[in-house]
């Protein structure tokens, strides 16, 4: 696994997407969702995306989709 200097920033960018959702939970529930009961989906949302962001930016997210792949069509020898 080698550094990525793209990777990181695309992480960088997915990563502060994700907390600008976690922070402005509020606004972005009344305004794109369904009010007070999507609450907890955008805050939600935010976290998954923030996770996602990480694993970009660490650029983990190959080794496990190598991990899935190999589950999914694992080698005959």
């Amino acid at each position: 696994m080698t550094f990525n200097l793209g990777a990181l920033i695309i992480g960088f960018i997915i990563l502060a997407a994700g907390g600008a959702c976690v922070l402005f939970y509020q606004k972005i529930g009344d305004n794109f969702a369904h009010g007070v009961s999507s609450y907890d989906h955008v805050k939600l949302f935010g976290i998954i995306t923030i996770v996602i962001g990480f694993l970009v930016m660490t650029n983990l997210y190959s080794v496990i989709l190598g991990w899935l792949v190999h589950l999914i069509f694992p080698s005959t020898k």
